[in-house]
């Protein structure tokens, strides 16, 4: 699927512009031709944009105001008119036109969104889906958008508990690129002036010979920088690079405990709302298993999916699996007993969810006073090599 934006004129010379998401030029013609449009110029836009272009605040409102109609009764090609109409995100606006337009050709609601994967993702159509053949699609959307904003809160806090420690990092690499560019150059000519120079302390002779190869160096560290950058992205993009990073993320001391409790807290949310609305369990599992974001954890349940398929519970496998808490495990070979697994998964999340803020509160107070230990001491060494000569070319003024 891509957008393409065309220009067309009525039977009337009317000129009509707009923008439109189809699998090609020939089939924008059509659809135009079918609206009693004469198309005169369809080009594919050319799309920078990362993500889907689609904020979920405002994929929730798009929700509740859907489920609201449906449930007052309004047929579905007039709610989505009236919301495509209403929509100002132009790329939003240009897929909800597409989904009515398909839904009036014949196609089911939850057909027409998976043509558009990068807006409504598996997780989405497999609940929409559920909610057309149970006949509860309002309350399934409901239970979408709350589904959507947990979602959104735990991604948030994550990167609330991100953005401080990058920030700093950034900033210290910003300082120390000046300093051994500009400010340490700048002391070494000074003390060349005086006539110090070889008779500088050790400290600010190893920090003017670090100055000095970096500025030497400086292209083929660049160079070398964006090489390993470029290696690094390429080797993640394959499954045994993307593997060795997530392995080692969830090895991490503090960092990955937290991002076990994330792990377990989205799996019993997802696995929970899935169920709890109707999708098989089996098709549950490897839904849950793409969206789980780490592939060690995507392999492990879709190893759980082939157990099940054996005939065995979902407790065994997932216990065989280093990130779930025996807890977890326990609670969930309660729930298969008792017939009420999507009701236990909602209990673990609410815990985990919990356990993750706490979690995240506690990370973010370790890592600034951590971080403004190592700045202050890089910085200060850098300062307090330039400053000895300084001392000592005062004391010997004095004493002379």
């Amino acid at each position: 699927m891509a957008e393409f934006a065309w220009i067309a004129r009525t039977q009337n010379g009317e000129v009509h512009k707009g923008v439109m998401v189809a699998d090609n030029k020939a089939a924008v013609e059509r659809r135009l031709r079918a609206q009693q449009l004469n198309p005169e110029r369809v080009s594919k836009k050319l799309s920078l944009r990362f993500g889907s272009g689609v904020d979920p605040k405002d994929l929730v409102k798009f929700i509740r105001q859907f489920a609201t109609m449906i449930d007052a009764g309004l047929p579905l090609v007039q709610c989505l008119e009236i919301l495509s109409s209403q929509e100002p995100n132009p790329i939003f606006k240009a897929a909800l036109v597409d989904v009515k337009q398909t839904v009036e050709q014949g196609a089911t609601f939850s057909e027409a969104l998976k043509r558009h994967p990068r807006i409504f993702d598996e997780l989405f159509v497999n609940l929409v889906h559920a909610g057309e053949v149970g006949g509860i699609l309002d309350t399934i959307l409901n239970r979408l958008a709350n589904y959507i904003e947990k979602a959104v809160k735990l991604k948030r806090q994550v990167r609330s508990a991100l953005t401080y420690p990058t920030a700093v990092i950034i900033i210290l690499a910003i300082v120390m690129v000046v300093l051994m560019t500009f400010v340490i150059p700048a002391f070494e000519n000074m003390f060349a002036e005086f006539g110090a120079k070889g008779k500088l302390p050790k400290l600010t002779q190893v920090v003017i010979a670090i100055s000095n190869s970096f500025v030497s160096y400086l292209p083929f560290i660049i160079i070398i920088g964006i090489g390993l950058a470029v290696g690094a992205v390429q080797g993640y993009k394959r499954p045994a690079g993307r593997r060795f990073v997530h392995r080692t993320l969830l090895k991490l001391p503090v960092l990955g405990t937290v991002l076990k409790k994330i792990v377990v807290a989205r799996f019993a949310r997802t696995l929970g709302t899935l169920l709890g609305s109707g999708v098989p369990i089996l098709d549950s599992i490897t839904i849950v298993a793409k969206a789980s974001g780490n592939m060690v954890v995507e392999e492990g349940l879709l190893y759980a999916r082939d157990r099940i398929s054996e005939g065995r519970n979902l407790a065994e496998p997932l216990g065989e699996m280093p990130v779930f808490p025996g807890m977890v495990v326990q609670m969930v070979a309660v729930g298969e007993q008792t017939g009420a697994l999507d009701t236990m998964l909602s209990k673990i999340a609410d815990f985990y969810e919990d356990e993750t803020d706490v979690a995240v509160a506690g990370l973010t107070s370790l890592i600034e006073p951590l971080l403004m230990v190592i700045v202050g001491s890089i910085v200060g060494v850098v300062l307090v090599a330039m400053y000895l000569p300084i001392f000592e070319l005062a004391g010997n003024i004095k004493a002379e």
